[in-house]
Parts: C-alpha cells; structure tokens; sequence
C-alpha cells in the first residue's frame, strides 16, 4: 500500500477526506509525520497556497502529498472572503466570529449568492496536479444545525433547503466542493 500525506492537522477535513478516499493509501497526517510547524499560505489565491502547502511537504518531508485550500467565496462582498476564509473574523480563526461578519456585511444587501470552492494541489512521485470542486448556493439569514464546520451553518447549497450543517456527513460530502474535488483526486489516483 502506497503512502501518501494530507497536509493538515484539521480533523474535519482529515475525516471528510478518509471518508471519500478509503483504504486504497496509506493515509497520514501532518502530526503522523512530525510536522509541526505552521505551513506557509503567503499567496494570494486559493489554487496557490494549495500548491504552496503540498510543495512545502513534498520538499522538507519526501512524502507524497495533497494539499486543499478552500474559500467561501461570497457574491455580494465581491467574492470575499475568498483566500482569507480561515481568518475573516479574525487572527484566531474562529467560525462563530467568521461567519458573524459574513451575516452582518450582508445584512443591507439582497444578494445573497456564493459558492464554495476547493482546490487540492497534488505531488505524486514528483508531478503536480490540480483538482477543483465548487459548490454553488447561498448565505442563509442566521446559523442553522449542528453538523459540519465552519460556515456550514450558513451555507445552503443550490438545491436545497437545509444548510451544510443540518445535512448529515454523508449527504454534505457528495456534493460539497470538497467532495467534488476529492472525488478528482480519487479517479485519478485510481488510474
């Protein structure tokens, strides 16, 4: 079995991501390989501190690697929060002040579009390759459910009713953006 490292310590995505891809890898952690430090995200785009991130691994760890970058991007806030997802609210990356400020810009504003979009930056035995996934939907009024993380509780995906976070684990990733992107990775890595 071939070994290949998510660089992430986040356990949210570290299962949504085990979930989809199975036993076919050796599946391991940024912690499973002693790394520690806080990976650079200097870029400006999602695609490019994804493939910052799977380069930092595959060039300091020799694994080969993936990486995601995700953004929520937000139609009335001219796509904002975008690359600063994580820290929107914040330095400290918090979901209840992050998703606070994205309800309070737009609490003037009819339009209420966005999308979800993930790229994972892959490095397979020394070739790159890049995978997207949008999800397209809209910002609920308020948070709603209990699931997921992030700004689930106020995602609601084209075509439905309930936010990420009223769906269960299974219905959320097949047809998130992580889950349309992992999905990329996995028909590739099977070829």
């Amino acid at each position: 079995m071939r070994r290949i490292v998510f660089a992430t310590n986040n356990a949210n995505k570290i299962r949504e991501v085990k979930a989809s891809l199975g036993d076919q890898y050796e599946f391991l952690s940024l912690a499973d390989i002693g790394c520690t430090e806080e990976i650079p995200e200097t870029t400006n785009t999602i695609p490019g501190n994804a493939k910052q991130k799977a380069q930092y691994v595959n060039h300091n760890y020799q694994y080969n690697c993936f990486s995601e970058d995700t953004g929520l991007e937000v139609g009335a806030l001219d796509g904002a929060p975008g690359v600063h997802t994580a820290y929107y609210g914040g330095p400290e990356r918090d979901a209840q002040k992050n998703m606070a400020k994205v309800l309070h810009e737009l609490s003037a504003k009819d339009d209420r579009s966005a999308q979800f979009r993930t790229v994972i930056a892959l490095i397979i035995d020394g070739e790159e390759h890049l995978f997207e996934g949008i999800v397209r939907g809209r910002i609920a009024d308020a948070p709603r459910g209990n699931g997921g993380f992030g700004y689930d509780p106020i995602f609601i995906p084209e075509g439905h009713a309930t936010t990420f976070a009223e769906m269960n684990a299974e219905d959320k990733n097949a047809i998130s953006h992580r889950g349309r992107a992992v999905a990329k990775l996995q028909a590739f890595l099977q070829q």
